[in-house]
């Protein structure tokens, strides 16, 4: 059976540390609107952004957590002084999927109040939790919040609307700055379509800013991944009339086909993942086929329209 190659975050930390002077500062509690407070897990990093962001969601007493950072205790200590000095608990706390940035809270919090053990949900729950099904309401007061099953950034991802502002917490799908890390680009971009038919006008990111228009970085979204599977064809179809290619390429030639002569490094450890992500949507779509062998010498080609 033909196995996927994962995908190496680490190579990616150059660039992505460059970034970082560029994002704007976010206060570490901010009310957002009426019903949703954000606060930030205090881990800021190269692939966090300016730290993971947490929500308090309801106008009433009792509220909804959604997500709850890494565990550095200066969320918990954050979090804790909040509902304190507002009077507030929490009636849910909801997880957009498995990752430790946005689960690694949850000691902390069954700390602080033993019964939210019962409370915690998430679609693929771990031992103790509940499980989340897709479109799955949560009320409090003042707001109600709905589950969007969204795989693709994760195998158990989900987004959460809510339903009186029109928006939709996004996770690590959409984030407010840069483009999300993807583990399987098909499922992926087929919840990217299941989220921009939602409609909804903005996006309370995992990471980063509230994205305040958020159908149109849905459409920058959609479109930057249309354009990396439309070059991969475009390298394929160019590679069928090169003399010793019409049997097909491997990642690395279609990789340097599409960036030049980069590192070898990279190549193997950045681009080949990153392009087998591509390579595997579009085998799955019947539109490129793939020699059987071994991973790193494959051929891919262009399966042509019967």
């Amino acid at each position: 059976m033909a196995t996927r190659i994962p995908f190496d975050e680490t190579y990616w930390e150059e660039y992505l540390s460059g970034q970082e002077a560029s994002l704007p500062a976010l206060p570490a509690l901010t009310q957002l609107t009426p019903r949703v407070t954000r606060l930030l897990a205090g881990n800021p990093g190269i692939m966090q952004l300016q730290g993971t962001n947490t929500y308090l969601v309801g106008t009433g007493t009792a509220r909804i957590l959604i997500d709850t950072g890494e565990g550095r205790p200066i969320w918990h200590t954050m979090l804790a002084a909040y509902l304190r000095e507002h009077h507030l608990t929490l009636e849910y706390v909801l997880l957009t999927h498995w990752h430790g940035d946005h689960v690694g809270g949850i000691p902390d919090l069954i700390a602080h109040d033993p019964t939210l053990q019962s409370r915690i949900y998430k679609h693929r729950p771990d031992r103790g939790q509940l499980p989340i099904a897709n479109g799955q309401r949560f009320m409090v007061a003042g707001a109600t919040v709905r589950a969007v099953f969204t795989p693709g950034h994760a195998i158990d991802h989900t987004c959460f609307l809510i339903e009186e502002e029109n928006a939709i917490f996004t996770g690590d799908n959409v984030l407010g700055h840069g483009f999300a890390v993807v583990q399987d680009l098909a499922e992926y971009m087929a919840s990217l379509a299941r989220m921009a038919v939602l409609g909804c006008e903005r996006g309370y990111p995992a990471h980063g800013a509230v994205i305040e228009d958020l159908p149109a970085k849905m459409q920058l979204y959609i479109h930057h991944n249309e354009v990396r599977v439309q070059q991969v064809i475009a390298v394929l179809a160019e590679g069928m009339k090169l003399p010793g290619k019409r049997g097909g390429m491997t990642v690395p030639e279609i990789g340097r086909a599409i960036y030049g002569e980069v590192p070898g490094e990279l190549i193997e450890n950045a681009i080949v993942p990153f392009l087998s992500q591509v390579l595997w949507k579009l085998a799955e779509d019947r539109k490129v086929g793939f020699e059987p062998g071994e991973t790193s010498k494959r051929r891919w080609f262009e399966l042509l329209a019967q």
